[in-house]
């Protein structure tokens, strides 16, 4: 991990055309090669990036990082450079869900047809420069939805997807991603923002599924 707190703007060229103006910022560079751009008051969301595969030429007073597939570039021009650390930080472990949670994930990617007939797992845990999908799947149309899985679900539940669907949108060979949030209960603010977002509400009742598991493994 390579960390980098400069003065710089930042320019996306790409489908979309983005430009961040000259100001102090941290930037993010992941052994996975993707690259970040933070500011102080977004929390963890970056105002721009580039994900895997890409790759980072610097220049003087100019780092350019290009997509490895698309071709689209994040351009920085660098005023000045005021810290520029490396860090091995080694194989992460991964977040760590409770009993019932990670159990509502395996139970539900085994019967992922509980979501709509003909769908199909493409893996749990997908990973992206944020962090981990719960589910990423097929439906019958071969596009790709993005499930998130909460016991209760909140407002922050859907913020995350949020994130999660704008990244992977970003992605052309995803794209389009929609998105799902599925919970054993999930609270009325949250379900009218995410269905505001075209986001799917799911409830899901945990005995049935494992009542599910029980059936397909009594014989």
């Amino acid at each position: 991990m390579r960390l980098v707190i400069a003065r710089c703007s930042v320019d996306y060229v790409g489908k979309l055309t983005a430009h961040l103006p000259m100001a102090p910022r941290l930037i993010l560079i992941k052994a996975d090669s993707s690259v970040s751009i933070h500011a102080d008051d977004r929390a963890f969301k970056p105002l721009n990036w580039m994900n895997p595969p890409c790759k980072l030429r610097e220049e003087e007073g100019t780092w350019t990082v290009t997509h490895g597939k698309t071709g689209e570039k994040l351009v920085l021009t660098m005023e000045e450079i005021l810290h520029d650390s490396s860090h091995e930080l080694g194989v992460d472990p991964g977040l760590v869900k409770d009993g019932v949670e990670a159990h509502l994930q395996e139970l539900l990617a085994e019967h992922i047809t509980t979501l709509g007939a003909g769908w199909t797992l493409v893996r749990r845990e997908y990973m992206t420069a944020i962090g981990p999908v719960d589910i990423l799947c097929r439906d019958h149309t071969g596009a790709s939805v993005a499930v998130e899985l909460k016991r209760r679900a909140n407002i922050d539940a859907v913020e995350q997807l949020t994130r999660y669907l704008e990244l992977m949108n970003r992605d052309p060979l995803l794209a389009p991603v929609s998105g799902i949030l599925a919970a054993q209960a999930i609270v009325p603010q949250a379900r009218t923002l995410a269905e505001d977002r075209g986001i799917r509400c799911v409830t899901l009742d945990y005995d049935e599924l494992r009542g599910i598991e029980r059936t397909d493994t009594l014989f």
